[in-house]
């Protein structure tokens, strides 16, 4: 792809390799993030992983099935969810990350944030990645903090908040827009010495079914940072609504747009179902050859 002149700035040889925290993923091919939800309310999973037992089990799962990341969250972030405090969302996640980790020491354990406190907890506890669905923008404190934690960090677009930002998103070009609200952040943390940015359009947050299958569409032009991307499309309702089903209805749907995705350049699938989600990866990488 031809890079135009307001990427320049941000782009530089893309990366193989994540180093986190003394952890390393090949990224050579894509890689699957499974999500470990430990909420009450989460929209396809919550109330599923509650107790110390299903936590392992599904950690264990994930790693089984080939699964290189498991992303812990701990505060459902689907449209219109509820904020929970500070202090429980730590009291949720620390034992579930302890437990993981005593478990399955090498496995390198994602967690699901926004508040720059618990990013600088959680790693201090072994995390090895912080994914912020606010790209900063919710915790004024987040950059700072991950720039000395020197973590990887998925850096994701969302228009408003989890609460508001269903509610008739507009843009006057999706792709466009993001790109550059990405690109100014991307420069943010440059300024701070931080370098270890994983990048995630945001499918689902801030943006209409249209907007979603744009930005699906043109992928690859997030690319154009040099950082690797993240899609995480599953089971949500720019597949759901399309089809008119529910959330548990929604695996071949997601697989269809976890390949449209590899295709277009993702690095991470970030996936309820791992073993689909690796197959996929197998298949579209035939095509390589």
């Amino acid at each position: 792809m031809t890079m135009n002149s307001t990427d320049k700035d941000t782009s530089f040889s893309g990366i193989s390799f994540l180093d986190c925290n003394g952890k390393i993923i090949n990224l050579e091919k894509p890689v699957v993030m499974g999500i470990l939800n430990i909420t009450p309310d989460s929209f396809f999973d919550g109330g599923k992983y509650l107790t110390t037992n299903a936590v392992i089990q599904r950690a264990e799962k994930i790693l089984d099935e080939g699964g290189s990341i498991i992303d812990l969250g701990a505060v459902s972030t689907r449209p219109g969810a509820k904020q929970i405090s500070e202090s429980e969302e730590l009291n949720r996640l620390l034992p579930a990350l302890n437990a993981i980790l005593k478990a399955y020491p090498h496995a390198i354990v994602s967690v699901d944030t926004y508040r720059a406190s618990i990013a600088q907890k959680v790693v201090d506890s072994g995390a090895s990645i912080i994914n912020d669905i606010s790209g900063g923008s919710m915790d004024l404190q987040m950059f700072s903090t991950i720039a000395k934690l020197k973590v990887p960090y998925i850096l994701m677009h969302m228009k408003g908040t989890p609460q508001n930002m269903q509610i008739n998103p507009q843009y006057s070009n999706a792709v466009n827009e993001i790109k550059k609200i990405l690109r100014d952040k991307i420069n943010d943390l440059h300024a701070l010495g931080f370098k270890n940015i994983i990048v995630d359009p945001g499918f689902g947050f801030g943006k209409s079914v249209e907007h979603n299958y744009e930005i699906l569409n043109r992928l690859a032009e997030f690319k154009t940072f040099g950082y690797p991307v993240l899609a995480g499309m599953s089971r949500k309702s720019m597949i759901n609504k399309v089809l008119k089903i529910n959330p548990a209805e929604a695996l071949n749907g997601t697989t269809v747009v976890n390949t449209i995705a590899i295709c277009n350049g993702a690095d991470i699938l970030r996936v309820h179902d791992v073993k689909e989600a690796v197959e996929t990866i197998k298949i579209t990488e035939m095509l390589k050859r």
